[in-house]
């Protein structure tokens, strides 16, 4: 830990600065729940369950089946499937085997999942029985060293009336037909014994997953994440979140054996989602609802509010835009969404009116995360308790874990307490590498009094009371006539008007002053305002080197596939507008 900020008094009461108990293979974590609350619900998928013997039993099937297939320590399997309750199974069984998972964006093209399983070099694919993700996987295998395909079919999920009603109606989605040679998932499970193969584990070396990152900024590379990455993060995370559960008394750790259930909206493929509540969930003997498609219902999100009344989830991990998703949607005083206890909030900065408007409307807490895809995720998190909390700020580092703030230019030089640089990270969540990307390695990772750090790419600092606040992503800075100008501070404010729903500023090629502000606003539903008002609005409330000098209302802002607002599209299209 470093000396400079985490002796501060407002540490979360009660967290150790430190854990130790993490040097062990992830499937251990399935083994010892399955063992000690063995009829306890594990996933929740549209009136179906499964508990967590029935999972660790399937999983152990998989793992039987690749090892009779040839899969050996190191292999790579990929998984090319939404948040269906096949994927933990699946995922549990390919690690159970020693191989590695490659987790697949259900949505890739068959472009883009081609150059993931060519790079990851993947031997197997599980994909969706489906007419659109099935054929995809058909033709992106093409070319790869893929040698055999399991589609997942969820019927066999399903309850039995359902299973057969759906079945009779035609209403379960299914590919219209298979090629040779592939093969059906409850087969496979049907017809292998659940005998999983000895693996002499490496914790700290062996690789356990693989995701792929830098997609939106260029081409994706596959971080290469060990056991030990996942475990420390889950251990971390479970000595530093403290949560209220009865009225009246006193935060404590999460309560294990069932008394927890965690909302499944962020996809698994992405390192937050799986972490956060694939795995922790596992690891608590919680309850997991699976969402495959939380954009469903009508109007969109409406099928994650009836998950929520229906399941009466305790904890959520979310993107923000999520949270918006909650406190903006047309129907939400119809539902009841008072069991939720605690938020975690990451993948993005979370606007301070965000946080707000969404404690206000629930009752829970939300505290804000940070971490990355290289840090299996979390690195940093706001204390749980309201007393220590500092909204727009991510905390402080998880027991273990250390951060500096360093020169933007010279990445071994520590910059003094308050200034703003990049953020780099130092512990035992930090991925082992790029695959296959030595040169990328070389960029991220830097030497600090013989430490290594990783470098982020985001640019924050520590305050005199040892919170670190992000400032913005380094590529995204804009500079005005010499000043830097922080995106998120820009729309932070914005957020502050009540007729907003979502913003994006970015900054626009300027021949006189280097780059201007724009900012893209959303409006919700039923509001309307003009470009003077908004820009009547932003006079009044930021300094003028901040100031948008054009805004652009928009129905609709370009997400990632977790909610990420999408700057760089923006900033593109305004580039191509130029030329």
């Amino acid at each position: 830990m470093s000396d400079q900020a985490w002796k501060t008094p407002f540490w979360p009461e009660g967290v150790a600065h430190d854990v130790t108990n993490y040097h062990y293979p992830l499937p251990q974590i399935l083994d010892n729940t399955a063992k000690k609350y063995p009829n306890n619900v594990y996933t929740l998928f549209n009136g179906a369950s499964r508990t967590f013997s029935q999972v660790k039993d399937t999983a152990d099937r998989i793992a039987n089946f690749l090892a009779g297939k040839g899969i050996k320590k190191g292999d790579k399997v990929a998984i090319f499937l939404p948040n269906i309750p096949h994927f933990p199974e699946i995922l549990f069984g390919i690690l159970k085997s020693g191989a590695v998972a490659v987790n697949c964006n259900p949505s890739y093209t068959p472009t883009e999942l081609n150059y993931q399983l060519n790079d990851s070099e993947s031997k197997m694919v599980f994909c969706m029985d489906h007419p659109e993700l099935y054929p995809g996987t058909v033709e992106a295998i093409k070319g790869t060293k893929i040698e055999t395909v399991i589609y997942c079919n969820i019927k066999s999920y399903l309850p039995k009336l359902k299973g057969f009603l759906g079945g009779l109606l035609g209403k379960i989605p299914k590919a219209a037909s298979h090629e040779p040679g592939h093969l059906s998932f409850d087969d496979i499970v049907a017809s292998s014994s659940p005998n999983p193969p000895s693996v002499d584990f490496n914790p700290d070396e062996d690789t356990a997953v693989m995701l792929y990152t830098g997609g939106t900024t260029g081409v994706p590379k596959g971080a290469e994440l060990s056991h030990a990455n996942f475990t420390y993060n889950l251990e971390a995370c479970e000595e530093y979140f403290r949560l209220v559960h009865e009225e009246g008394l006193k935060a404590e750790k999460f309560r294990h054996g069932g008394y927890h259930t965690f909302l499944g909206v962020l996809p698994w493929y992405h390192s937050f989602g799986i972490t956060s509540a694939l795995f922790l969930a596992i690891k608590t003997g919680s309850r997991l609802i699976c969402v495959p498609d939380p954009r469903a219902g009508n109007p969109p999100f409406t099928v994650v509010l009836e998950e929520v009344q229906k399941h009466k989830p305790t904890f959520i991990t979310a993107v923000p835009t999520i949270f918006v998703a909650f406190t903006n949607h047309a129907l939400l005083d119809k539902f009841d969404i008072s069991s939720i206890m605690g938020c975690l909030s990451g993948g993005a900065p979370l606007p301070p009116e965000v946080c707000r408007q969404f404690e206000d409307k629930t009752g829970s807490i939300i505290f804000e995360a940070y971490g990355l895809t290289e840090t299996a995720p979390a690195a940093c998190i706001n204390p749980s308790f309201k007393e220590t909390r500092k909204i727009g700020s991510i905390g402080f580092p998880l027991p273990g874990t250390d951060v500096k703030i360093v020169h933007l230019e010279k990445s071994a030089q520590e910059l003094a307490q308050g200034e703003d640089g990049e953020i780099a990270i130092c512990g035992p969540q930090v991925m082992k590498g790029y695959w296959k990307r030595d040169d990328a390695n070389d960029e991220v990772f830097v030497n600090i009094n013989g430490k290594r750090y990783f470098l982020t790419g985001d640019i924050g600092h520590i305050d005199d009371d040892g919170y670190i606040t992000i400032t913005d992503r380094k590529k995204d800075m804009i500079i005005v006539g010499g000043f830097n100008v922080y995106p998120r501070d820009v729309e932070d404010i914005i957020y502050t008007n009540p007729k907003v729903e979502l913003a994006a500023v970015v900054g626009i090629p300027d021949e006189k002053s280097g780059e201007k502000v724009k900012a893209f606003i959303k409006l919700k539903e039923g509001e309307s305002a003009t470009e003077e008002e908004m820009n009547a609005f932003c006079k009044e409330n930021m300094v003028g080197y901040k100031r948008p000098r054009f805004i652009e209302f928009r129905d609709e802002i370009p997400l990632s596939n977790i909610g990420k607002v999408l700057r760089r599209v923006l900033r593109d299209e305004e580039v191509d507008k130029a030329k």
